[in-house]
């Protein structure tokens, strides 16, 4: 396919590969995160961890949006439509993610509670609309990429005079997750993650740009490089941050410039502002309470905030006992460190969101087998 096969050529895979080979010094390491979740799949679909030498090491992030979701958003998701009766709609990947008591969005939707499975942000608009009598609510959920449809949606329903219709806001931000990383004790103090730069997200990054990234670059001195999710964007945006890494430089990069501005997606930006404003805190899974890091519907549009419309308490909520989750989403384990991983939990019983999501590092492992070369070795 024309656009793609381009960026999985095996030629041009051994060449990057060869010339990674030949510019990472043997006496240093590189550790560099990964954030997104997507670009976690494409190394493992890929083998590009194989073509790398030893002492280039890809550590994984937190980059998955229905893998940071705390439990306690779930929670509160489930009591709205048990509660209010409201009918919740969701992405597909929620719908599994263990909630408190052995719950989740699906068991409770087995329960008799008015939980549906949707693609976009209009499918639910669409239910609204063909249910005036029903109050609909659209769990949002996501980074940067999936707000402005979000902010559509409010729009829209606002134009149509839509009173059964309200979103139930989890959208949270990138740059703000990163500098939790990057200020955190394991990183700065305790040295048990190290990372010397970062991968920057694509599709995030194709709405703000590549300017959000210079502040903690220059501040915590780690370069960042903009990737594609291709295996090819992949390892030329690892050859980019070993260059900077060799000459001491902390610059943000972008490889992925047939899509990512440095400005970003202007229109998109300014649509977001009118319907959303930051959060002052918001607890990320792993990463516990960052400040600014997600956002919550501004007062003209209230009407359309679920949390107003249909309140529920929100109770402080633990993982499975034993699930690393939190720890993988924070670079500090692996799955394959996890006692649960590939036992108890599997993508039939999964025990954690990391495990649920298409963009998680356990689902990533288990689809392409990684675990079972590591049990074979």
């Amino acid at each position: 396919m024309k656009y793609v096969d381009e960026f999985r050529a095996k030629a041009t895979a051994q060449k990057l590969a060869r010339a990674i080979s030949a510019e990472a010094r043997p006496e240093r390491g590189y550790n560099l995160m990964e954030f997104c979740g997507g670009h976690t799949h494409a190394i493992f679909r890929y083998g590009v961890q194989d073509l790398l030498p030893d002492n280039v090491r890809l550590v994984h992030g937190p980059g998955c949006p229905v893998c940071v979701l705390p439990i306690a958003r779930i929670d509160m998701a489930i009591a709205m439509a048990e509660q209010h009766g409201v009918t919740l709609c969701s992405y597909g990947d929620m719908l599994r993610v263990p909630a408190s008591q052995r719950k989740s969005l699906l068991k409770a939707k087995a329960g008799g509670a008015d939980i549906r499975m949707v693609y976009s942000t209009q499918d639910a608009l669409n239910i609204a609309r063909k249910q005036p009598d029903k109050q609909v609510v659209f769990f949002a959920i996501g980074f940067e990429t999936t707000t402005p449809p979000t902010a559509v949606a409010i729009k829209q329903a606002q134009a149509m005079g839509l009173e059964n219709f309200s979103v139930f806001c989890n959208h949270v931000l990138t740059p703000a997750a990163i500098q939790n990383i990057l200020e955190s004790p394991e990183v700065r103090e305790l040295g048990t993650v190290s990372i010397d730069g970062f991968l920057g997200p694509s599709h995030v990054s194709s709405i703000i740009g590549s300017q959000p990234y210079e502040f903690f670059a220059e501040e915590f001195q780690r370069p960042v490089v903009i990737a594609g999710f291709e295996p090819l964007d992949v390892m030329q945006s690892i050859l980019m941050l070993v260059r900077q890494l060799n000459a001491g430089r902390h610059d943000v990069e972008n490889e992925y410039t047939r899509v990512v501005s440095p400005e970003g997606n202007i229109k998109a930006k300014r649509l977001v502002a009118e319907i959303f404003e930051l959060r002052r805190s918001f607890e990320w899974r792993g990463l516990g309470l960052v400040p600014y890091s997600a956002l919550r519907i501004k007062k003209p549009f209230a009407e359309f905030d679920a949390e107003l419309r249909f309140p529920v308490e929100e109770v402080q909520a633990n993982d499975v006992k034993g699930c690393e989750c939190p720890a993988i989403l924070r670079g500090v384990k692996r799955p394959t460190d996890c006692k649960l991983f590939g036992t108890v939990c599997t993508p039939e019983n999964p025990m954690g969101s990391c495990m649920v999501s298409s963009e998680g590092a356990c689902a990533a492992y288990w689809t392409y087998g990684r675990f079972r070369e590591q049990a074979a070795s």
